[in-house]
């Protein structure tokens, strides 16, 4: 959720990977999880926080003539990238137990 969160405030997964990635490895380590798994899902909630940044959703609507429109946009698209994080945090969740562990290294 934070690397969602991150990309969605900066529009940078990269960005979001050096604000929250250390924080994600080391919150992973403390709770005994896979430090490649959260920094993992880390990367991969930005890719899905990438949908509602601001600057993606300027350029979107510019594109296709929608200019001043980004609020509708972003009322279009906000379901959908909250409920792919849904699917993605459960999918976490499961690699993070014996249910889908088995596609961690």
């Amino acid at each position: 959720m934070l690397g969602w969160f991150g990309v969605a405030v900066s529009g940078s997964d990269t960005s979001a990977n050096a604000l929250f990635g250390a924080l994600q490895v080391t919150a992973a380590r403390e709770s005994g999880l896979s430090p490649e798994l959260l920094a993992a899902a880390n990367s991969s909630g930005g890719v899905l926080g990438k949908m509602i940044s601001p600057q993606n959703l300027t350029i979107a609507c510019a594109a296709v003539g929608l200019a001043g429109r980004e609020g509708d946009l972003l009322r279009r698209v906000l379901p959908w990238s909250l409920g792919l994080l849904l699917v993605m945090c459960l999918i976490v969740v499961g690699q993070s137990s014996p249910v889908l562990g088995w596609m961690l290294p």
